[in-house]
């Protein structure tokens, strides 16, 4: 549903994204992730034909995003950063104006509109004027317009952001309700338990370079080195008592708990936990799952040093 190849941008001087390759297939969620400046956006805005790639290509649902640019918007909804609601219409206005601009009738729009509305909690603000909307019912409403014309793909910049966390979470509800096999979802976002609870594939961005592109658990995987495993004991123990097996790591600790990193926990937990449970007071070993944050942080620290 979404393919790019040496996706590319230059502005002057500044190469903001350097030749980047995204495949999404329909039913997917890609969180595209990466610092402030990465490249997010710029990304965004070329698979939506609002900027035209320097070089590369892309294509969304088919259609190429430089020489079919009026085809690739009718397929895409964009919920961006700055939404630029028009603060002297209300709700019900400003959702037919765009709606008629996707070709759609007054009646296709109030069909489409009114459960949109109802799921995302604002149906009793439709007739208020945009201006007096807050932060996070301008984001819902943005995210309603990104939804009137039922696209095959949304491309969603920080589509929780400036929320309360209420409203996130309806959000995000609205979010996995949208996934299916006909629909492709790229999320961009800072917030990485958003990504972990929603995304099925993770992109890494830096310096305008895909540094990581991998499935939710093959990322975790691949930047930790192994899978990781907390043992859990009755009594304090200290690092020193320890005669690790080779092969195995101790990710970090503390007086009750030990998280170990296993390169191979078939063959090697077995013996591990014999030593752990003649040796001490082991209460329970089980597997830690590794946190989104963790293996994010390990990807940019990685890439700097290696610099």
């Amino acid at each position: 549903m979404i393919e790019a190849e040496g996706l590319t941008k230059i502005f002057d001087d500044f190469l903001a994204v350097n030749h980047i390759d995204l495949h999404v297939p329909a039913g997917q969620i890609l969180a595209l992730l990466g610092p402030n400046g990465a490249g997010k956006t710029t990304t965004v805005r070329m698979l939506s034909s609002v900027l035209k790639p320097t070089q590369g290509t892309a294509k969304i649902a088919g259609y190429d995003v430089s020489s079919q640019p009026a085809e690739v918007r009718s397929k895409v909804g964009v919920l961006t950063e700055h939404h630029g609601l028009y603060g002297r219409m209300n709700a019900i206005e400003y959702l037919n104006f765009f709606g008629e601009l996707y070709g759609l009738s007054k009646s296709q729009i109030s069909l489409k509109m009114e459960p949109l509305l109802e799921q995302l909690d604002i149906a009793q603000h439709r007739t208020k004027k945009l201006g007096e909307y807050s932060k996070g019912m301008r984001q819902k409403l943005a995210l309603v317009r990104a939804l009137i014309h039922e696209p095959p793909v949304l491309l969603l910049d920080e589509p929780t952001s400036a929320m309360d966390p209420e409203s996130a979470m309806i959000v995000r509800s609205a979010i996995k309700s949208l996934r299916n096999e006909e629909r492709t979802i790229i999320l961009c976002t800072h917030n990485l338990a958003e990504a972990e609870e929603l995304c099925d594939q993770i992109a890494i961005i830096q310096n305008g370079t895909i540094i990581l592109n991998k499935t939710m658990q093959e990322v975790k995987n691949s930047l930790l080195g192994g899978s990781l495993y907390i043992a859990k004991f009755g009594k304090p123990i200290i690092e020193k008592d320890f005669l690790i097996p080779e092969g195995i790591q101790i990710h970090h600790q503390n007086q009750y708990e030990i998280h170990f990193l296993i390169k191979q926990p078939k063959k090697q937990n077995p013996s591990l936990i014999r030593y752990l449970a003649d040796n001490f007071e082991l209460l329970t070993f089980e597997e830690d799952s590794i946190k989104l944050e963790d293996a994010y942080l390990e990807a940019i620290t990685h890439k700097k040093s290696s610099s």
